[in-house]
């Protein structure tokens, strides 16, 4: 089957065959196991509805541009550029262990998260150079203090804008970032 990518053109749309074909191998799927047609054809019906309601993956790529903006934007102490990059209402959270000085309180809104990385940018020591690095298999930042991992940020990557922040300082739980 070849469906118009626009009609009255009469060329094919090679990503509308593949979804096409796609449903058609679900529902071929879903009728072996619910036994009915009307039921298979409702079931991947409301699994498409579903899936297109869900925020879009950034794919890694993208992703890593995002946080390389971030360290960028955050090395050159731009808060306008800290805000468009980070989601309205993106939340960071920090793990000093009570070993380690950060915040104590989970920080909500990207202005704030703004405002607040800023101030680390101002206090940020002479020798502390920020790296972009694999953080729990996303792209994420590590701190490093004379060559010694001191900080790791983790992030959340949603729609293009940045929702969450998590951000690691406690000694004990970097061991495996500085062995070596």
């Amino acid at each position: 089957m070849t469906t118009p990518s626009r009609p009255g053109h009469g060329r094919p749309d090679p990503g509308l065959d593949a979804i096409m074909s796609e449903r058609r191998q679900l529902i071929n799927i879903a009728y072996r196991l619910l036994g009915s047609l009307a039921e298979a054809e409702d079931a991947v019906q409301e699994t498409c509805r579903i899936r297109a309601s869900q925020p879009s993956a950034t794919p890694a790529t993208q992703r890593a541009g995002i946080i390389r903006d971030f360290k960028q934007a955050w090395e050159a102490k731009d808060i306008e550029a800290l805000i468009g990059l980070l989601d309205p209402d993106a939340t960071a959270i920090a793990d000093g262990g009570g070993l380690a000085v950060t915040f104590l309180h989970p920080i909500e809104g990207g202005e704030q998260i703004a405002r607040a990385w800023i101030e680390i940018a101002e206090r940020r020591p002479g020798d502390m150079t920020y790296l972009e690095c694999t953080v729990n298999g996303q792209p994420g930042l590590v701190a490093q203090q004379d060559g010694v991992t001191v900080t790791v940020f983790a992030f959340e990557v949603e729609d293009d804008r940045i929702k969450h922040i998590w951000v690691v300082r406690n000694p004990e739980k970097l061991r495996r970032w500085t062995a070596g």
